[in-house]
């Protein structure tokens, strides 16, 4: 990869984190973590939280947004 690539690369990546904190920061990202399959165990003094759907989805998006950047 020829730095001019990595370069762009690394503001695409910049960019999408950014759009990605301005999104928690309003609150519009409040429903991951809380989906359907999110599983969520509390006792008394422990909380076990796998959030299974919502690492699906995150997977799923990272694995398109890869192929779209390779291609």
């Amino acid at each position: 990869m020829d730095p001019r690539s990595l370069g762009w690369l690394i503001v695409i990546v910049g960019a999408v984190l950014m759009v990605v904190g301005v999104l928690v920061a309003t609150g519009a990202l409040s429903w991951f973590g809380r989906l359907p399959g999110d599983l969520r165990w509390s006792g008394e003094r422990t909380t076990v939280f796998v959030p299974i759907t919502s690492m699906l989805i995150l997977s799923a998006a990272l694995t398109v947004l890869l192929w779209l950047i390779r291609r």
